[in-house]
């Protein structure tokens, strides 16, 4: 066994000479590069900490400050306006340092410059900050900008032209501003107005006058006390109540997941494109520790908020019984793995070398290759983190808090990720439209037992050697880990490789030790509670119906032909093919960011307006000529991308009538308006997958490189929740779900629709669509 081997390190004996030690060279040579390599970490965070600190500014511009104020002394020109001689002044005299008058007058000097270096630094901070609070470029039109806004982009540029760090922005960037209460209210009563009769919308008009009259005053006053403490009013509530306090199954309520490339296959061999994206995603962890990573930046102008990527890697989310929460850890130099009811712990790290693809493609072949059967009440153990948090909480302090089961379950909770190394195939055939929503299921939920939902994501891998992830909310939102995934898979592409014979490039280390098998000892009590979380986990998934497909007729090319925003083009036959699909309208939710600003994390756009409808109702009588439609879409389409701006510069409506909320709860106010709004259900809910976030390979170079982006369970039992992924200039995928126990949804008879509307949109502005 590997930890028998690990464990003689060292040995000593007892001789009447006295104690012998023997020490193994090797065991000391691991632990002396684990410590270098340690010690490495830590110094290049205390300098990454000062290089963030001082941006824009540099030491070198310290250098420089310094030379010009010791340079221009010798020209007899004072720059520092007498400040330099005011300083030497008070510096003490005697012998030793200050004994000359060249010495005192050049630490005078060095004074003077790291003050003015230091004060330049907080001015041009402040004056960065400044700029990015201005908003006005998101809402120009293209090709008419505003001359103030070119200035103001050349300053930002001039700002922020040094090459910067993950987290250089971080303090330059804006707080979330809490917006006024009668704003707030007004775009609330715009939103639901589409879809309330006159004499329910009267009454819910009533209701938000009073609110805001009478209730609403002393809320705003706590929430904006808070946005002047706190770094962001929202998110940490928002994490808190809306993730954390869940009690629900993090399965399918939850978790979301995301695909491969699914036009092209790099190996069928499973451990061997394990092995390349292992040692790609730990090489970025790597990278995200330098904060060796580019921010995301808006028109690559605009810094976005980086801080949700602090907790990607060593992260896992601990239930509670009231509320859970997630444990980080700085430093995690091993993966969990899970095959065949098996849990094993891999090491990456051979010292303080990152092992290569080839060991780690050997490491999980010697799993594979593993014929140990599951231990009593193994198999299912990750049914424990399927099924209700509550239930798991108990089952965790009951069972797993001492002993080898504690010792198993931190090994899984205190790595870097977990790996489900499963036995079946799947993947994404074109002639076969079903097997992408297989591959989507089987992504979300898998058997309910062979994923670990509670770890930051599951790098899930099929025996085709097909990938995907499953990955946990609470943390972080979905376009984070679409940086991680597109750096990965740029990187297995693009830069490993593969041999002739789908192996990864090189040769193994055979004197790594193989994986630790995890050892458990579950009670029959404790069996009992797994199958029962299984069982709930399992309702579940059977429930759920998933429908994925590739739309093929178009995509971005001919919808900026229509001359409209590819979002709002989609988000609007979405509206006409849920009208007809149900006969109606309903409170739709798209998710939109607020990264603009610090730890900003997610806004909703309320997609369905009264622009939207009319021009939903105007299509289903038919009677409308074309140009009439025309200038309707675009007033629906006008007052989309309006409201997403305003949501990203923060002037939305659900989080700070969410605040409002849980302000009120602490405060024991009962509002009937803020219960109403809370409680109303979300029968649509939609989301865009962010792409190429980074640029690791020319899309138009690679075209067939495209992932089909990823997806979510419905919110409402009687609803849909739909992910789509505009995928370059000729396609768009889309993940529709809904649950079978409703009998008013169907993602399918929904998807059809939704294909129809598509074309009938397209149809308007009589753009040709390729056959």
């Amino acid at each position: 066994m590997a930890e028998a081997h690990q464990a003689v390190a060292f040995q000593f004996t007892v001789t009447p000479d006295g104690v012998d030690f023997r020490l193994s060279r090797e065991a000391l040579k691991h632990i002396y590069l684990s410590g270098i390599n340690s010690w490495k970490k830590r110094l290049i965070r205390i300098k990454n900490g000062i290089l963030r600190g001082v941006y824009p500014g540099s030491p070198t511009s310290w250098l420089v400050v310094a030379v010009a104020t010791v340079g221009s002394s010798y020209c007899n020109v004072d720059i520092s306006m007498g400040m330099v001689c005011h300083i030497q002044k008070y510096l003490p005299e005697g012998s030793g340092t200050y004994q000359t008058p060249q010495s005192r007058a050049l630490i005078s000097m060095a004074i003077f410059s790291t003050a003015a270096w230091m004060t330049g630094i907080f001015f041009f901070r402040q004056t960065l900050k400044w700029l990015l609070s201005y908003h006005g470029w998101m809402f120009e039109m293209h090709g008419r900008t505003s001359r103030f806004t070119k200035v103001w982009a050349i300053c930002v540029r001039l700002l922020s032209s040094r090459r910067p760090m993950l987290y250089s922005f971080q303090t330059s960037l804006p707080k979330l501003p809490v917006p006024t209460v009668p704003a707030t209210i007004q775009r609330y009563l715009a939103s639901v107005h589409p879809l309330l009769g006159e004499e329910e919308y009267n009454r819910m008009e009533k209701l938000a006058k009073e609110f805001q009259e009478n209730t609403a005053p002393r809320l705003q006053k706590y929430l904006i006390l808070k946005s002047w403490w706190a770094t962001n009013y929202v998110s940490d509530w928002w994490e808190e109540y809306i993730y954390l306090r869940g009690r629900s199954p993090l399965m399918v309520n939850s978790n979301y997941y995301a695909m491969d490339f699914v036009l092209i296959k790099n190996t069928e061999v499973q451990a061997a494109r394990l092995g390349n994206v292992v040692h790609a995603m730990i090489t970025y962890r790597r990278k995200l520790d330098r904060e060796d990573i580019k921010p995301v930046m808006a028109m690559n102008l605009v810094p976005m908020c980086s801080y949700q990527m602090e907790r990607m890697f060593n992260t896992t989310r601990i239930p509670g019984k009231d509320t859970d929460i997630l444990q980080h850890l700085a430093e995690s130099r091993h993966v969990a793995v899970y095959h065949k009811g098996r849990f094993f712990k891999v090491w990456i790290y051979e010292g303080s070398r990152l092992l290569q693809p080839r060991d780690l493609e050997m490491q999980f072949q010697r799993i594979l290759d593993d014929p140990s059967p599951p231990q009593p009440g193994e198999e299912k153990l990750a049914a424990l983190t399927a099924g209700g948090r509550t239930e798991w909480a108990q089952a965790r302090q009951d069972f797993f808090s001492s002993g080898k089961n504690k010792a198993s379950l931190d090994a899984i909770e205190r790595a870097a990720f977990f790996v489900a190394l499963d036995e079946e195939s799947y993947s994404y055939d074109p002639e076969d439209e079903a097997s992408l929503s297989f591959y989507g299921k089987a992504l979300l939920h898998g058997n309910c037992y062979n994923r670990w939902f509670d770890k930051s994501f599951t790098l899930i891998s099929f025996k085709n050697g097909q990938l995907g992830l499953n990955t946990e909310h609470a943390w972080a939102d979905a376009p984070i880990m679409g940086h991680l995934w597109e750096f990965v898979l740029g990187t297995d592409s693009f830069h490993l490789g593969y041999t002739k014979t789908g192996h990864c490039v090189g040769d193994p280390s055979p004197r790594l030790p193989p994986p630790q098998r995890l050892q458990w000892s579950i009670p029959e009590q404790c069996q009992a509670v797994i199958e029962s979380s299984y069982q709930v986990a399992k309702t579940l998934a059977d429930d759920l119906e998933l429908y994925c497909f590739q739309f093929l007729p178009f995509g971005k090319g001919l919808i900026k032909k229509c001359r409209t925003s590819p979002d709002a083009f989609v988000q609007i036959a979405l509206q006409l093919a849920h009208f007809r699909d149900r006969g109606k309208f309903c409170l739709t939710y798209e998710a939109s960011m607020t990264r603009l600003f610090r730890e900003g994390r997610t806004e909703t756009v309320r997609s369905c307006t009264s622009e939207s409808t009319a021009f939903v109702q105007a299509m289903m009588k038919g009677s409308h000529k074309k140009s009439e439609l025309q200038i309707l879409f675009r007033k629906a389409s006008e007052k989309h991308q309006n409201m997403y701006r305003l949501a990203m510069t923060g002037s939305g409506i659900d989080r700070h009538l969410f605040c409002l909320y849980v302000v009120s709860k602490y405060l024991g106010v009962d509002s009937p308006f803020l219960a109403e709004v809370l409680s109303e259900p979300w029968r649509l809910s939609t989301s865009q997958i962010a792409q190429f976030q980074i640029h690791m390979f020319d899309p138009n170079k690679y075209p067939n490189h495209l992932g089909a982006g990823g997806g979510f369970g419905p919110v409402a039992d009687d609803g849909y929740g739909v992910s789509y992924m505009i995928a370059g200039e000729k396609t768009i995928f889309f993940h529709i779900s809904s649950k079978f126990s409703s009998s008013e949804t169907n993602a399918q008879r929904f998807g059809k629709h939704i294909r129809q509307a598509l074309l009938d949109i397209a149809d308007l502005f009589n753009c040709k669509i390729d056959s």
